[in-house]
C-alpha cells in the first residue's frame, strides 16, 4: 500500500508541476538516449564483419574499373574511344580462420569451400591487394597458397610500361616480394606500381600488388629483379574475397 501511494504521489508531482515535470523529462531522455547509444554501438559492432567484407569487395571492384578506364584512355590516342564497358567480377566474401607468415611455405585457411562455389586455382584478394591462390578445397573451408609461399607464382606487370614478370617470395620479409624476368631494356624506377597482368585464370588484369621498393639485377645479370613492397598486409588480413569469375 505504501509503494502504491508513493507511486501515485510521484505521478501527480511530475504531472502537475512544470519544474519537476521538466526535470523528469530531461532525466528520462538522458537515460533513454544513453541506453540507445549503447544499443547502437552493440549493433554496429555486430555488423562490422559484414561491413568489412562489403568494403573489401567494393575496393576490388574500384580497382578493376580504374584499370579498364586507364586502358581505354591509353587507346584513345590511337583510336576512337570505345563505349565504356565496366565488367565486374563475381566475388565471394570469406573470413580468414588460420594464417601464418613466419614460415618458408605459409598457408591461409578461409571459411568458404566447395559448397560455396570455391574451386582450386581461384584468386583471393583483399581490399588493398592480392592475397594468393586457392590450392585445396573441402565442403566448407579452403586452403590458400598466399604470396608469402615459395611455390606461389603470380603473373604481374609494371603498370606504366606493361612489361610483365612473375611475383615470388624468397622467404625474407613478409611485406616484400620479388618480380622475376623483367627485361634489361625495360624502364622502371622506385615507386612504380605493379599489378596483375591478366595472363592467368586466377586474377583479372589490374589488381594492385604493390610498388617497386628497390631495383636490382637478377642473380645471372640477364634481367631485373625488383623488390616489391606488397600492398596487402598478409600478417593482419582478416576478410578476403575469392574471385569466382565474371558476371
Amino acid at each position: 500500500m505504501f509503494v502504491l501511494l508513493e507511486s501515485i504521489s510521484l505521478v501527480l508531482l511530475f504531472q502537475f508541476n512544470s519544474y519537476q515535470g521538466s526535470l523528469w523529462f530531461t532525466s528520462a531522455n538522458t537515460v533513454v538516449s544513453t541506453i540507445q547509444g549503447w544499443e547502437s554501438h552493440v549493433v554496429a559492432y555486430m555488423h562490422l564483419g559484414a561491413e568489412n567484407r562489403s568494403l573489401t569487395e567494393r575496393n576490388v571492384q574500384l580497382q578493376l574499373q580504374l584499370t579498364e578506364l586507364r586502358e581505354q584512355l591509353r587507346e584513345a590516342g590511337r583510336a576512337a574511344l570505345p563505349a565504356v564497358r565496366l565488367d565486374t567480377m563475381r566475388m565471394l566474401d570469406a573470413r580468414v580462420i588460420n594464417n601464418s607468415v613466419a614460415k618458408k611455405d605459409n598457408f591461409i585457411t578461409i571459411d568458404r569451400g566447395a559448397k560455396d562455389g570455391v574451386r582450386p586455382e581461384m584468386g583471393v584478394v583483399t581490399g588493398t591487394g592480392v592475397v594468393g591462390i586457392v590450392s585445396q578445397v573441402s565442403s566448407h573451408a579452403s586452403i590458400v597458397i598466399p604470396v608469402l609461399n615459395s611455390k606461389c607464382r603470380i603473373s604481374c606487370r609494371l603498370r606504366n610500361s606493361g612489361y610483365f614478370g612473375y611475383l615470388h617470395w624468397d622467404g625474407g620479409s613478409p611485406v616484400e616480394a620479388l618480380l622475376n624476368d623483367i627485361p634489361r631494356h625495360a624502364h622502371l624506377k622506385k615507386g612504380d606500381a605493379v599489378e596483375t597482368s591478366g595472363y592467368s585464370s586466377s586474377f583479372p588484369e589490374g589488381i594492385f600488388v604493390g610498388r617497386i621498393k628497390q631495383v636490382r639485377n637478377s642473380s645471372d645479370g640477364l634481367s631485373y629483379e625488383p623488390v616489391i613492397a606488397l600492398s596487402a598486409d598478409l600478417a593482419n588480413v582478416r576478410n578476403v574475397s575469392v574471385i569466382l569469375g565474371r558476371k
